[in-house]
């Protein structure tokens, strides 16, 4: 499992456009990292550069604890983006189960995600029938039930109401105290202690 992220010298372009350059933080086992900026500095691009969904201009991302970044980035991390990349004609419990699959858990841990964002009674549903903070629970399930260690999340509370970021924030506070890692694009303030890094300052 990897112990740690290092980010080093990062510049990202979307086309011609920099969105940012000189990049460099570390994130350790255990703690997480808000990262802040307004609409467009590349919060988002820059989750999609560690996931290695898309490469950099410059610089370089690291795992610490791993030899390979493409096993650690294919067995230790989750990406959660801001739209739900959900099938509206398939069941949760099927959107789920694949997700869960995909990402190496198993029926003992759907059942235990299931549990925890209390999707009993949604299971049987259509995802196009369902609330968009609904889909959001969803969608974070697969945290629980395939667990990794580097939670990837691109503003995970924004469809949610008060009561389920807090109980998000006790997911999250449970990830962390077991060594977990999280990365954040926010707008508003994660609901854990988290440092903040500022995209395009």
């Amino acid at each position: 499992m990897i112990s740690g992220l290092l980010v080093e010298d990062l510049a990202i372009r979307r086309g011609e456009r920099l969105l940012f350059e000189h990049l460099s933080f570390r994130a350790s086992a255990g703690e997480a990292i808000a990262l802040i900026g307004r609409n467009g500095a590349g919060k988002t691009s820059l989750l999609r550069a560690v996931a290695g969904l898309l490469r950099p201009a410059a610089g370089t991302v690291r795992f610490e604890g791993a030899e390979d970044a493409a096993d650690a980035r294919s067995r230790d991390l989750h990406l959660i983006g801001h739209h739900d990349g959900l099938k509206g004609g398939r069941t949760a419990r099927e959107e789920l189960a694949f997700a869960a699959s995909w990402s190496g858990g198993d029926e003992a841990g759907l059942a235990r995600a299931a549990e925890a964002l209390d999707l009993g009674r949604l299971l049987d549903l259509e995802v196009r029938k369902l609330s968009a903070g609904q889909r959001r629970r969803v969608g974070l399930a697969r945290l629980v039930a395939a667990p990794r260690a580097l939670w990837l999340l691109d503003e995970p509370l924004a469809p949610l109401d008060s009561v389920w970021r807090e109980r998000i924030g006790g997911l999250l506070k449970d990830h962390l105290a077991g060594g977990g890692m999280l990365l954040a694009a926010v707008h508003d303030p994660l609901p854990v202690p988290a440092r903040a890094v500022e995209i395009g300052a």
